[in-house]
């Protein structure tokens, strides 16, 4: 473990953590690419934060690892025999881990992703914060509900699957998902269908002109990957919903994505993902470390980090 270990901006490896000797509790996200990600940052900043009141997690620290998908199950392995006590998992381990993973919340196997793991005496069990984050970030950020909403939902993809299970558990009035494939918007529908049979799901297609009779009022989703470039358009057309629609795109970046920009033009209330981000990061924090999370600090330094870049 030559890498310097105080630098949150430092890319881990297998052949690092093969050597790692770290007798400290640790947190690490794994992913790939990761080299993006600002989760050391946010979480060392969380930790500093309560390790004023809690001289505990002066020794805590929470790296980042570039982990291929062929190494994830020896790497996993390799975490806990290391003292790995929670990690957060990314693009595309969320799903992969779901199938080497012994312990499953009811919400990750929902969704088929979990994107945070606990380690517990028997192994790491895994758990699904991204849906929790989404419904905070619009509560917070929009004041806006899920429950007893009218959800547009664009995507069908696993962020698509996190969002949409976490707005049916919230009792949405109804999810209305829309996506460019269609067989894989059908299998998204007929997997939702077969564990909330009673919930009001329609399909549609975001090729063509929004269906006539989609709620006007609501909240729209962005749940799939346009607007991550500059050149990016709208995944849809805003003008023919509602001013008082609430449009929430799960990107999050230094500029605005075209839907953030056509919303606010057309007077919509809109926000991106980066409190969602921050959501999700506080749950899993609170998962490992039994303790409240200081959400404003992880909030503060993720806005000034999306803002130097």
């Amino acid at each position: 473990m030559s890498k310097c270990i105080s630098d949150d901006d430092t890319v881990f490896t297998l052949e690092d953590l093969k050597h790692w000797s770290r007798k400290e509790p640790s947190l690490a996200v794994l992913g790939h690419p990761v080299s993006h990600s600002i989760s050391p940052q946010i979480h060392n900043a969380a930790l500093a934060e309560l390790s004023k009141s809690n001289d505990l997690f002066k020794k805590w620290k929470y790296f980042k690892f570039d982990i291929i998908p062929e190494d994830l199950k020896l790497a996993l392995s390799l975490f806990f025999q290391k003292n790995f006590i929670g990690l957060n998992l990314t693009i595309p381990h969320k799903f992969i881990a779901c199938n080497l993973i012994k312990n499953i919340s009811k919400e990750a196997k929902i969704i088929g992703a979990t994107n945070t793991l606990v380690k517990e005496s028997s192994g790491y069990t895994g758990h699904n914060t991204d849906g929790y984050g989404l419904e905070q970030a619009i509560k917070f950020d929009l004041g806006g509900r899920l429950v007893d909403s009218n959800i547009i939902l664009i995507g069908a993809g696993g962020a698509a699957r996190a969002a949409a299970s976490q707005c049916l558990n919230s009792q949405c009035k109804s999810l209305w998902i829309g996506n460019r494939n269609q067989d894989r918007l059908s299998n998204l529908i007929k997997d939702l269908k077969s564990f909330y049979s009673s919930s009001e799901i329609t399909g549609f297609s975001i090729k063509e002109n929004l269906p006539e009779n989609l709620p006007k009022e609501g909240i729209l989703i962005n749940a799939t990957s346009l607007g991550l470039k500059s050149e990016d358009p709208s995944p849809v057309n805003l003008k023919s919903l509602s001013r008082e629609l609430m449009v929430f795109d799960m990107i999050y970046k230094s500029g605005e994505s075209q839907l953030i920009k056509d919303a606010k033009f057309l007077g919509q209330k809109c926000t991106d993902g980066l409190s969602m981000l921050v959501w999700q990061g506080e749950k899993a924090l609170e998962i490992w470390t039994k303790t409240k999370s200081p959400v404003e600090v992880m909030k503060r330094h993720a806005k000034s980090l999306l803002k130097s870049v």
